[in-house]
């Protein structure tokens, strides 16, 4: 039952941040460099998908809150991810470009066939990518680039990632004060 509190807790201290944060959903094609021997390349292709919750009340940053998840493979190897973790953005209001950078924990799944191994344990991402406004609400998610690590196979597997993608901003649900 604690779980449940802790979550019920985590989600009652985001509530101030939702109620003036934007959404925004997006999708994005992603290919990753497992990093697992023999590396080759980026050979695992797959999809990222997720969304965030960014306000805006610190001038031109955006503060907030990203939950996403990847799904990668090659062959019959895979590697599938879900995490979530803070997320800082910059809004400079006179062009339409968006850098942003964030840090992420969740769970990670690494299933290689070659070496009879599939195995789930905690995994950390460092993130940095740009977005350029193409319509209103509609952002090109010109690149995402992302280091991670996961311990697996007697060490530890740093799996990088190339991104591209559709980011989907929703309108403010509540106005600003």
């Amino acid at each position: 039952m604690k779980p449940l509190r802790l979550l019920a807790l985590f989600l009652f201290a985001l509530s101030p941040l939702s109620l003036r944060a934007q959404l925004g959903l997006y999708g994005g094609f992603t290919v990753q460099n497992p990093g697992v021997p023999p590396d080759s390349g980026y050979q695992f292709y797959g999809g990222t998908f997720g969304a965030y919750l960014a306000s805006g009340r610190l001038a031109i940053l955006n503060v907030g809150l990203d939950l996403r998840g990847s799904f990668t493979k090659s062959g019959s190897d895979s590697f599938n991810s879900g995490a979530i973790g803070p997320r800082v953005g910059l809004n400079l209001h006179v062009i339409p470009l968006h850098p942003y950078v964030e840090a992420t924990a969740g769970l990670g799944n690494l299933n290689i066939t070659e070496a009879s191994s599939n195995v789930t344990r905690f995994e950390y991402q460092f993130l940095g990518g740009l977005d350029f406004t193409v319509f209103p609400r509609i952002d090109w998610r010109v690149a995402e680039f992302s280091y991670g690590g996961l311990s697996v196979f007697k060490g530890s597997y740093h799996p990088k990632t190339l991104t591209t993608g559709i980011v989907l901003r929703l309108p403010r649900v509540f106005p600003l004060p």
